[in-house]
């Protein structure tokens, strides 16, 4: 049987996450969030924060670490 979980962003509902062996898959039910309709992601936690970031209008790009920073900045960019 398919586990599934809802995805809401503040009561609205935007998605749902479907329980697969390496991870979950995010359906997108809202436009805003088309960019990640098939992701699959490590955890259920993942797919929400993710999912709320985007709906706010946020980027998927994560943010650099700072070994990556350091690196960029090291070779005088």
């Amino acid at each position: 049987m398919i586990q599934s979980h809802v995805i809401d962003v503040d009561g609205v509902f935007v998605g749902a996450a479907v329980r697969l062996d390496t991870g979950y898959r995010f359906v997108a039910t809202d436009f805003r969030l088309d960019e990640l309709d098939s992701s699959v992601w490590p955890t259920l936690a993942d797919v929400r924060r993710v999912a709320r970031r985007l709906y706010f209008g946020g980027s998927l790009v994560a943010p650099a670490t700072p070994a990556a920073r350091d690196a960029h900045t090291s070779k005088g960019y």
